[in-house]
């Protein structure tokens, strides 16, 4: 059986750490670059960092951030935020990233999945999802969260899965920052529904969170940002006790 993973994810604008809730009322949370040693050191088994000021400064900001990561980190990590070509994703992976997520390029071309997966691997490729409940249907958002697409949150995700990506990011926005749970059944829909990994993001606020998604939520890792980044959780804390509940996990 593989481990569960425990991925901390660092929101990066302008060169900073930031975190907000839902999608909004961002506040600092520290240099990406120490918080990823930090992190590092701690037992997380992967990084996430998402660019979130998607413009050509941000882009040569982000390009510097990856290459001192990767002088300074050994464990995998990926990133995102304004990817929308092969020239892109081969410059993130040339400064050293190992893997990238991409959102809302992929949804306005589908066929870019398939582009990329065929260039790179689909080991290096994540579609990230951000979703919101509509009149009790999960839709698929973009450009941040701030656009609703007609694509349904399931739906998508199997045809991301077809088209060759390597894993699924699944970001509930109704659960993002709010530290009262995962998406329990909105993960284990679309886990049964695809056979590559469910990275579980949004919502994680106490440990037994990170249980309940693993268990009912047949998610294959967890990520969260602000209780790792505010030490409100200890990483080998959370993994200890996931392991003593029988979830295979990396010590």
């Amino acid at each position: 059986m593989l481990t569960k993973r425990i991925i901390p994810c660092l929101d990066v604008k302008n060169g900073r750490t930031v975190k907000g809730i839902n999608f909004n009322n961002l506040r600092d949370a520290g240099d990406p670059v120490e918080l990823a040693v930090r992190y590092a050191n701690e037992g997380a088994d992967e990084l996430v960092f998402l660019d979130i000021s998607a413009t050509l400064e941000a882009r040569t900001t982000l390009l510097k951030l990856v290459r001192a990561v990767a002088e300074k980190v050994t464990i995998p990590f990926t990133v995102g935020g304004g990817i929308s070509s092969v020239a892109d994703v081969s410059a993130l992976l040339g400064a050293g990233a190992d893997k990238v997520s991409i959102n809302s390029s992929v949804v306005a071309k589908p066929e870019l999945i398939d582009q990329l997966a065929a260039n790179f691997g689909a080991q290096c490729l994540i579609v990230a999802i951000d979703s919101r409940t509509i009149s009790g249907t999960p839709y698929v958002h973009t450009h941040g969260g701030s656009r609703r697409t007609h694509l349904k949150t399931i739906d998508w995700a199997k045809q991301v899965a077809e088209r060759g990506a390597g894993e699924i990011l699944l970001t509930s926005m109704d659960h993002d920052g709010t530290k009262s749970g995962f998406a329990v059944e909105l993960t284990r829909e679309i886990s049964r529904n695809v056979k590559i990994p469910v990275i579980a993001s949004g919502g994680g606020g106490l440990i037994e969170h990170f249980l309940d998604i693993f268990v009912a939520g047949y998610a294959d890792a967890a990520l969260a940002a602000s209780i790792f980044h505010f030490k409100e959780i200890d990483i080998m804390e959370l993994k200890n006790y996931l392991q003593a509940n029988q979830i295979p996990i990396r010590l």
